[in-house]
């Protein structure tokens, strides 16, 4: 925990390749503070096939899980941030976009944990 999963249309690879896609989204994560280093997982779902408002444009789309307890202001910089990251990144690319969803505490669970 936190996961980052980088939905993309398959040609964002043209641009450069996937491990330093995923590292770069994984910096970014870490220099926020709001993350141990070591729990930060990335990773990425190019598609060859998809529709963004009925035409073949490239898309991004990150999808942020991270545990409850950050603020409604930590998680917008961070949304802001990876997405600046990105564009920056893929400066032709016309749709990129970040959302992020909370782990509720009492429901989560991992095997360190049985």
């Amino acid at each position: 925990m936190p996961h980052f999963i980088m939905d993309c249309s398959e040609s964002v690879l043209k641009y450069h390749e996937e491990t330093f896609i995923i590292e770069q989204i994984h910096l970014v994560a870490k220099a926020t503070g709001l993350f141990n280093e070591r729990d930060i997982k990335a990773r990425m779902n190019p598609f060859k096939t998809y529709t963004v408002g009925n035409n073949n444009e490239d898309f991004i789309h990150v999808f942020a899980h991270i545990m409850q307890g950050r603020t409604t202001e930590q998680k917008a910089k961070l949304s802001q941030q990876v997405v600046s990251k990105l564009v920056s990144l893929f400066p032709d690319i016309p749709n990129i976009a970040m959302s992020i969803s909370d782990f509720e505490k009492a429901t989560y669970c991992n095997r360190t944990m049985l």
